[in-house]
């Protein structure tokens, strides 16, 4: 039974309107409907609430459970002859996931290492991402092994110039380029295939191409020793006749060097490409007409400017270079001998890489 409170049900009739408030008074049946109606309700409210508290609780600790870290499977390819021989990148890759619940599988490339054989170790690795631990070369490897496709390509940078690392801010500190692998977003970006080979950076003609072949041969490797080969550099080596078509345009001049740039800074930090993107739909060419000794030491050992009077920029997604003698030819820091034609195409959507959040 309810137990009938005028008062109360004179406070709800009265809410209604004042005119209701004498009906409470004068009608005993009305107040016990009136009455019942509120106790029902009350306990309503009271149910409710405590489906609302139970459903806060269930709905936290299904969240809770979700937004843990998934667990991944991260395959690293390893250059072993990157990085100083002080740091043993495998220990501190092992060292890094100890614990962590995640699943790291190590693999150091040996010294030729056939891209078929890289190829399918990956494939059957079944990889959520895959590492590469090198240079710009080890990058170049572990790309073209996951050509268009989805999945990530993380870095630690471990060479000596690390220019693709520097272009997507990775850090160089072991542990913190782990911590992007991990925590990173992914980006997918667009290539240059030249003369058949991947371009996921930078590929020259001319000058640069030169020096790296020249550089490779050094014995001191430092500014000096850079330095002295440049200034022979300028004495044996001449502009090239280049004349290169984009699209119906063709383009003839003398150049020191010709640069198919996919990014947009050298290994030094040096901006060759200021107005590149790696993710829109086509690459450049940089016309660089003439050199001097401080600018061949700015593109390797500085961030400095290159004098803008020198260089032309022409934007492209498909290109042809014709030289009248064969000259130096080098893609993302590797030598690739002499050429006197060079063949470039955009390869949108290349690859994925991880870059920081």
């Amino acid at each position: 039974m309810y137990n009938v409170d005028k008062e109360i049900v004179t406070e709800i009739l009265f809410g209604l309107g004042s005119e209701f408030k004498h009906m409470a008074i004068d009608n005993e049946i009305l107040c016990v409907s009136i009455t019942m109606i509120y106790f029902d309700a009350c306990r309503f409210i009271h149910y409710l609430t405590k489906q609302c508290s139970a459903l806060v609780v269930c709905v936290t600790t299904i969240l809770a459970t979700t937004m843990q870290p998934a667990k991944q499977k991260l395959l690293f390819i390893i250059n072993p002859g990157s990085g100083d021989n002080k740091t043993d990148l495998s220990e501190v890759i092992a060292d890094y996931f100890k614990g962590s619940g995640h699943t790291i599988e190590l693999y150091k490339m040996p010294k030729k290492c056939a891209i078929d054989d890289l190829k399918s170790m990956i494939q059957g690795a079944n990889a959520d991402k895959v590492i590469a631990v090198g240079g710009d070369g080890t990058l170049k490897l572990v790309a073209e092994c996951l050509l268009g496709t989805d999945t990530p390509i993380g870095i630690i940078p471990a060479g000596s110039a690390n220019g693709m690392a520097k272009e997507l801010g990775i850090p160089t500190a072991p542990e913190l380029a782990l911590k992007n692998c991990l925590d990173g977003t992914v980006k997918t970006i667009h290539a240059v295939m030249v003369n058949d080979e991947l371009c996921i950076h930078l590929a020259d003609i001319g000058f640069n191409a030169y020096l790296i072949k020249k550089f490779e041969n050094l014995q001191h490797r430092g500014m000096w020793g850079y330095a002295k080969a440049a200034w022979q550099a300028l004495w044996s080596h001449h502009k090239m006749k280049v004349e290169f078509r984009i699209k119906d345009k063709v383009v003839k001049s003398e150049a020191a060097m010709v640069v198919i740039a996919n990014a947009t800074m050298y290994g030094t930090g040096v901006k060759i490409n200021p107005d590149g993107k790696l993710d829109d739909d086509v690459f450049e060419l940089v016309l660089v007409k003439t050199y001097s000794v401080m600018e061949i030491l700015k593109l390797k050992f500085t961030a400095l400017k290159l004098n803008p009077e020198n260089i032309e920029t022409f934007h492209a997604t498909e290109l042809s270079i014709k030289t009248k003698h064969k000259a130096h030819f080098q893609v993302d820091g590797e030598s690739m001998g002499k050429v006197n034609k060079v063949d470039a195409k955009i390869v949108k959507k290349a690859i994925s890489v991880i870059v920081p959040a």
